[in-house]
């Protein structure tokens, strides 16, 4: 393995040391193509109404709508339930007789999503909230809502925020399936998520062969999300936003970069380092707090404005400006924005919450709807009030405007730099915090590619097998793609990524629709208890 590691790290400097002026564009205009593919593949439309929506989009609303009907609005009435589970008012109930083990540890690697545990591998209900929301907060919020400002308005606000509200009833259903049918090895390690509960859970219900297949295909494609929008996406970020600070040039820039970022990962995920993955995990939410404290300091100083912006958002959101493709183009936005950022209805965050100590799966689906809640209905919306505040004063660009926007968009509609508009706002009001807005972006786009990393792993895993060498081969494509990602222009990356964060949804709503049932005898079990034990 450290062979292996050498020689992956002697050629790529020798790559960045190529004197050719252009190697990023040159990289990029190689990966363009495939991205682009994949994202109209992913994005296939069809006529409804007079508009051509995305199946995929379809699926997703219309999936995270019934599931907020069937379970009688559980983002509402499971709210107050989901903060006494969090806090550990049922912890007594919760862990009664469950026997205990190390659920942590993967092939030596402390898992960031859910590396917060005790002396004996028990994780709390408030600490697995705590750790996967510090994979999720991160570069969605901060470049993602810049994106969808831009490209949709105002108006994809109201958007993403619709779209996190019933999408915390989906992330509810596909956490407690993911606890209620994890896989737990001889060793203790459990392995979870969509493959095994589409897998195992419609085997059940007699749909053997379809469960396979649909278990495969989200496997195969949560590797390649794990390449893309856990990877890719960040290193770009995380590249753009320090070339911007350290004023760096140069077609190689992107590269050396990207080199530095996949380097640091790979100290993570192929040596296995658990006291840097320790360390990150106290950093990520520290930042993400200094990241909502400033949002309100801007939103504060702005109060008078608040009004306005408000309006703008319902306004766009029923009445776009001309040019935005109407009100639909921004429900896309909007809701493609939000999707990527709290990733409800694609699976991932059942791989994370599998592992959680408790013997109620419908306890972890509680917790988990809080998620989109945290990650878009409240981030998001802060700093999309903070861009809409910044481009009232500044009018840095025109909203949905491909051609003449300086800030997002290129003359040739291609997107330029998501974070940079984010920086700016924040910056306007608060001199200088484009610098710890950096630190931050990087400590967010390295959590979150240690997460996606395990995320990737265990898709990879059900695969081709649990054993090492399987594991090395799936680690060093995926720093092949650290340094793929900062190399490449946003435009490619982000459409790669989405694609491939939106494909996920496919096998898993399919799996989600067949089983939600189950995930109502679990509910109906949980809430049963409860009552026996607060009469007890």
């Amino acid at each position: 393995m450290k062979y292996r590691l050498l020689s992956l790290f002697t050629i790529l400097p020798l790559i960045a040391s190529a004197q050719e002026k252009g190697l990023d564009e040159k990289i990029n205009d190689a990966f363009m193509p495939f991205a682009v593919w994949w994202e109209g593949f992913v994005l296939t439309s069809i006529p409804i109404g007079g508009y051509n929506l995305p199946i995929v989009l379809i699926l997703l609303i219309v999936g995270a709508t019934f599931f907020t009907i069937y379970f009688k609005f559980p983002n509402v009435s499971k709210f107050p339930l989901a903060i006494n589970t969090v806090r550990g008012k049922y912890d007594e109930l919760d862990h009664h007789s469950v026997e205990k083990a190390d659920l942590n540890i993967v092939d030596g690697d402390l898992v960031d999503t859910i590396s917060d545990e005790s002396k004996e591998g028990e994780v709390s209900h408030f600490q697995a909230l705590a750790t996967a929301v510090s994979g999720t907060v991160g570069l969605g919020n901060i470049a993602g809502v810049a994106v969808a400002i831009a490209l949709g308005g105002p108006g994809a606000t109201f958007w993403m925020i619709v779209c996190g509200f019933i999408g915390m009833s989906t992330k509810f259903v596909e956490c407690t399936l993911g606890v209620k049918y994890r896989d737990v090895g001889d060793d203790g390690t459990v392995y979870g998520g969509p493959m095994y509960y589409l897998s195992k859970g419609l085997k059940e219900k007699g749909y053997t062969r379809l469960g396979k297949v649909l278990a495969v295909i989200f496997a195969v494609l949560c590797v390649g999300a794990s390449f893309g929008g856990g990877n890719a996406f960040q290193s770009n970020q995380a590249a753009v936003q320090l070339s911007t600070m350290l004023d760096l040039e140069g077609g190689a820039t992107g590269v050396i970069i990207g080199i530095i970022l996949a380097i640091l990962v790979g100290i993570v995920i192929i040596g296995g380092i658990k006291k840097i993955a320790s360390v990150t995990e106290k950093i990520v939410p520290f930042m993400a707090g200094v990241y909502v404290l400033a949002s309100l300091v801007i939103i504060f100083a702005n109060i008078e404005y608040i009004g306005e912006a408000v309006s703008m958002i319902f306004a766009g959101a029923f009445t776009p400006e001309a040019g935005l493709g109407g009100v639909v183009g921004v429900i896309i936005v909007g809701f493609q924005r939000a999707a990527f950022s709290n990733e409800a209805g694609a699976g991932s965050a059942a791989i994370a919450h599998s592992a959680v100590k408790t013997k109620y799966p419908a306890s972890e689906g509680v917790v988990a709807l809080l998620e989109p809640f945290i990650d878009t209905v409240v981030i998001c919306t802060m700093t999309a009030l903070v861009i809409i505040f910044f481009n009232m004063d500044a009018g840095a660009f025109d909203y949905g405007n491909s051609v003449n926007s300086t800030v997002l968009i290129n003359e040739t509609g291609n997107y330029v730099g998501g974070v940079d508009l984010t920086s700016m706002a924040y910056d306007s009001v608060i001199p200088g915090f484009r610098y710890i807005l950096t630190i931050a972006i990087i400590l967010f786009a390295f959590s979150t590619m240690i997460s996606w990393s395990y995320y990737g792993l265990q898709s990879w895993k059900y695969l081709f097998g649990r054993g090492k060498s399987a594991d090395v081969v799936y680690k060093v494509l995926f720093l092949l793609f650290v340094v793929i990602g900062a190399a490449a222009t946003l435009d490619a990356v982000i459409k790669f990524s989405d694609a491939m964060i939106l494909a996920l949804v496919f096998p898993n709503m399919v799996g989600l629709l067949l089983l939600f049932p189950r995930v109502r005898e679990e509910l109906d079990k949980y809430l049963n208890d409860i009552k026996k034990f607060v009469k007890g």
